[in-house]
């Protein structure tokens, strides 16, 4: 068979394919070999460069990313739940999946979760875990549901409540996003005592839905949101009363009398603040008014 100069190219990358191949599962071996030490770890380089495997997949990126991202999932399964076991290699074989497929969801959503969780259950490395989720939201902007795994790692992870809910405000952001990521991203900036961001989030919910339940719980928010600034007005006002009288307030009208406030405050239903014998100001037990407790959040990825 005559075999043209056109089609050499072709026929000399379809021959390297088994080399190729041939020489991940040598790489692959190795891999293996070197994990049952952790201290041999750190001499596995090759494998850490996601960019050069790139190079040698001749096309077949994907195809490897599945591999990889198998052999993720091995190497985490082998050691979880196992007491001081090393998830050294965790990073790298994510770092290349991504790279190699940077389209893989599964391997962002999952691999997040296998890195951040503490203990025995992951490598406990946020840090590593954000940075996956970012790049993953740099490669796939249309994704919303990995803008929630960011908002969570901030939340549940850092206690960070700020970039938790900017993290799920910009994934609400997304036109398939659904309404309620938006209540979460301002139940977390009301956690994060960041009431003048929740309170933002709120008025912007209020006056773009046309949902008559969603307004209506944006309404009853911003009351809440309301009478927890007023609270914290007034207990500040209630410690200088004490410094100039010895004591307490037992009511808002002391502090009327004594000339710290125009009136008696009420909340926005209408009913007078009460004040406990600690100083601190309450919500009147008949008031309408109600303040929300933080939210709480689950592990893992939602679908």
């Amino acid at each position: 068979m005559i075999i043209s100069n056109r089609n050499r190219p072709l026929l000399a990358a379809l021959g390297g394919v088994p080399l190729l191949f041939a020489a991940i599962a040598l790489l692959q071996a190795r891999m293996d070999a070197e994990t049952r030490s952790a201290a041999q770890e750190n001499e596995e380089l090759l494998l850490r460069s996601g960019a050069a495997i790139e190079k040698m997949s001749l096309g077949y990126d994907s195809l490897l990313a599945d591999i990889y991202w198998t052999r993720a999932v091995q190497y985490y399964g082998e050691r979880v739940g196992t007491p001081g076991a090393n998830f050294g290699l965790l990073w790298p074989l994510l770092d290349i999946t991504t790279t190699l497929d940077p389209k893989l969801i599964v391997a962002y959503r999952f691999g997040a979760i296998f890195l951040s969780e503490p203990g025995t259950a992951g490598a406990g490395r946020t840090d590593l875990a954000i940075d996956l989720v970012k790049r993953g939201i740099a490669a796939n902007p249309d994704e919303w549901h990995l803008g929630l795994d960011l908002g969570f790692l901030y939340y549940w992870r850092l206690k960070d409540y700020p970039d938790a809910a900017a993290a799920y405000l910009a994934a609400s952001r997304n036109p398939q996003a659904p309404v309620w990521i938006k209540l979460m991203a301002a139940r977390i900036a009301e956690k994060g005592d960041s009431l003048e961001t929740s309170q933002m989030i709120w008025s912007e919910l209020y006056e773009s839905t046309k949902d008559p339940n969603i307004r209506k719980t944006a309404a009853e928010q911003l009351r809440g949101l309301q009478a927890q600034e007023d609270e914290i007005r007034l207990d500040e006002i209630a410690e200088q009363y004490r410094k100039r009288f010895g004591r307490y307030p037992a009511s808002p009208s002391e502090m009327r009398d004594a000339g710290m406030l125009p009136g008696v405050p009420e909340d926005p239903a209408g009913y007078p603040y009460v004040f406990g014998p600690d100083g601190k100001s309450h919500l009147n037990p008949q008031s309408t008014v109600v303040i929300e407790p933080p939210p709480k959040t689950t592990s893992g990825p939602q679908q």
